[in-house]
């Protein structure tokens, strides 16, 4: 493996998925079970499950994932980091030279799902990094889901699909001015708690 220095356009995300509820496993294994992950190197811990490959796939498997467990109606709750051209990045598991038809969107962009989410954008090595942020949360506003400001993240209440929707454009078009992006975020759908 070799460091390609911030310029590889590797993208990747270190997720966890949070079923609140006892039925927890079925509900994890299902979602993997209707998720095709081909078209990404996926490896599963303890704690995390991390995904590397096209940022098109990325995107596509993470949100599907989350659509297939939140769509059983349990308390689902995700957290992850999205990252591009990390400089310590290397340039081994990953499938790079897949096409970039995604393979979750016929089974994913029917399923209707509430919920919220928190996203905090990273553009590293920048020092106008906070005007990126607000073009983006700008942008966010005209994507189809509500946004809100929250300490140290922005606030996207809506569709999941427009939510993913929204982080992966967000993502992009740092991503194209910007060889290091990391984007944090968190999603929840079902909670029985009321928004604030």
């Amino acid at each position: 493996m070799s460091n390609d220095c911030g310029t590889s356009r590797i993208a990747g995300c270190q997720f966890t998925l949070h079923p609140m509820t006892d039925k927890f496993v079925d509900v994890i294994l299902g979602a993997l079970e209707e998720v095709d992950t081909t078209n990404v190197w996926k490896d599963t811990d303890d704690v995390s499950t991390c995904i590397r490959g096209k940022m098109v796939h990325i995107f596509d498997v993470t949100k599907a994932i989350f659509l297939h467990a939140a769509k059983t109606g349990e308390h689902v709750a995700m957290s992850g980091t999205f990252s591009i051209g990390c400089p310590g990045d290397s340039s081994g598991d990953v499938y790079m030279d897949v096409t970039d038809e995604v393979l979750n969107e016929v089974k994913s962009k029917d399923i209707s799902q509430k919920a919220g989410c928190k996203f905090a954008l990273y553009p590293m090595g920048r020092e106008d990094y906070m005007d990126k942020i607000y073009e983006q949360i700008d942008l966010s506003k005209a994507r189809g889901v509500d946004v809100s400001a929250s300490h140290y993240a922005t606030r996207l209440d809506g569709e999941v699909n427009d939510i993913f929707h929204t982080l992966e454009e967000s993502f992009d078009k740092v991503q194209e001015k910007v060889s290091h992006v990391t984007m944090t975020f968190t999603i929840s759908a079902n909670s029985p708690s009321t928004k604030k």
